[in-house]
């Protein structure tokens, strides 16, 4: 089962996020502050390369916009904001694991590859469903109660 992939339009370039002074980035960082410049690069990458990575930042923001304007507690803002948070932590992970992948079988079709895509975007979907999932259940209640006192 080896079926070829057709080529992308533009042959082996990386968006220009992607700079030349990456490419000796497989050096320890020289200090911290180097470190969290690389990590703000992948933020960045995702950020302007991965549709689903803005939607999630969206609603994350979105979610933990409207716990403060329905006053709840600090807990329960924490909660929504931990499950936002893993849903953008694994976002930011399938792209790694999607990226590492097409570099690995360089644009053709293996099912190794397809299972690993897979897993990576099944394991984002879930973090989202239960963020979904708290958010509703810490939501709706002074949500209904605020639309249902204002009728």
């Amino acid at each position: 089962m080896s079926q070829q992939v057709s080529p992308p339009s533009t042959p082996n370039c990386l968006p220009t996020l992607v700079t030349k002074e990456r490419e000796l980035s497989w050096q320890v960082a020289s200090n911290l502050f180097i470190s969290f410049k690389y990590a703000w690069a992948g933020i960045s990458y995702s950020f302007h390369t991965q549709r689903n990575f803005r939607i999630h930042l969206s609603v994350c923001a979105l979610a933990i916009a409207l716990s403060i304007f329905l006053h709840l507690q600090a807990v329960e803002i924490a909660v929504i904001a931990i499950t936002s948070g893993l849903v953008l932590a694994l976002e930011l992970l399938n792209t790694a694991v999607e990226s590492l992948v097409d570099l690995t079988v360089k644009q053709t079709y293996h099912e190794l590859a397809k299972i690993a895509k897979d897993c990576a975007a099944g394991a984002v979907l879930v973090s989202a469903l239960v963020a979904l999932l708290v958010a509703g259940t810490l939501l709706l209640p002074p949500l209904v109660i605020l639309i249902m006192s204002n009728f």
